[in-house]
């Protein structure tokens, strides 16, 4: 049987923070709490036996659980905190998509952000959610593939909650074609620089931002279909070997 050790008469909180009880405020007789035995209760005794069988049923606690996301997925205590609120089902659709996917992060951003919000408009749960782990997991790897930007990849998703299409298949069916050579994106970008002439003398005089009027260009010639971080490369280089225009 549990031993107990002689309680305070006393009103107790919990701290979340420190994980600990506090105590809240005392009382000097259990009469000053005005409470009576409930006639219709048994008094229950607990065993070792009883708690540990508990305790083994349980599973992983939310505390446990948010350290391990952290440590096992490197995700910021704020991530691991919106995963876990939402529940374990919740959870292991995050780790299951996070594994197929080879990107925790991109996963999380994801499913915290699209996904919940999706759950949210329908009034679903996680269980009932249209797309599968392995389905979201694609979306994930394609937009690494491919350099497709958020609003494009945002359309991708919404035709794969309409049709269940994987996201190959939506990116051909909406005609999302990643300009992906790197010499017709070399010529995209020089074509850009000859004319924004203003842009190219404000980055020589140290104007860095003027560089995203380049890059602005090339992602509306290629209707934002080619790769950001190839074009960002691609126009710091083009940029410091340009001519100051006469």
């Amino acid at each position: 049987m549990i031993s107990f050790k002689k309680m305070v008469k006393c009103t107790a909180g919990w701290d979340d923070q420190k994980g600990a009880t506090i105590v809240q405020r005392r009382k000097e007789e259990a009469s000053d709490y005005r409470y009576f035995p409930e006639p219709d209760l048994v008094p229950v005794k607990v065993t070792n036996q009883v708690i540990e069988q508990v305790r083994a049923n349980m599973g992983e606690l939310p505390s446990a659980c948010r350290e391990r996301l952290v440590k096992d997925y490197a995700l910021s205590r704020y991530d691991s905190s919106v995963l876990v609120c939402q529940g374990r089902k919740f959870t292991s659709y995050f780790e299951e998509t996070a594994k197929k996917s080879g990107d925790a992060k991109a996963s999380c951003n994801w499913i915290t952000n699209q996904v919940l919000s999706t759950l949210n408009e329908q009034k679903k749960e996680i269980q009932d959610f249209a797309l599968s782990p392995d389905k979201l997991a694609g979306l994930v790897l394609e937009i690494a593939k491919t350099g497709l930007n958020m609003q494009r990849a945002r359309e991708v998703y919404a035709r794969m909650l309409e049709t269940g299409e994987d996201p190959k298949a939506c990116m051909d069916a909406l005609g999302f074609k990643v300009v992906g050579d790197v010499n017709q994106i070399i010529e995209i970008v020089r074509k850009a620089i000859a004319g924004n002439p203003k842009a190219v003398v404000d980055f020589k005089n140290g104007k860095v931002k003027a560089a995203d009027a380049i890059k602005g260009a090339v992602m509306r010639e290629t209707k934002g279909m080619a790769k950001m971080e190839t074009v960002q490369e691609i126009v710091m280089k083009e940029l410091a070997d340009a001519k100051d225009p006469v």
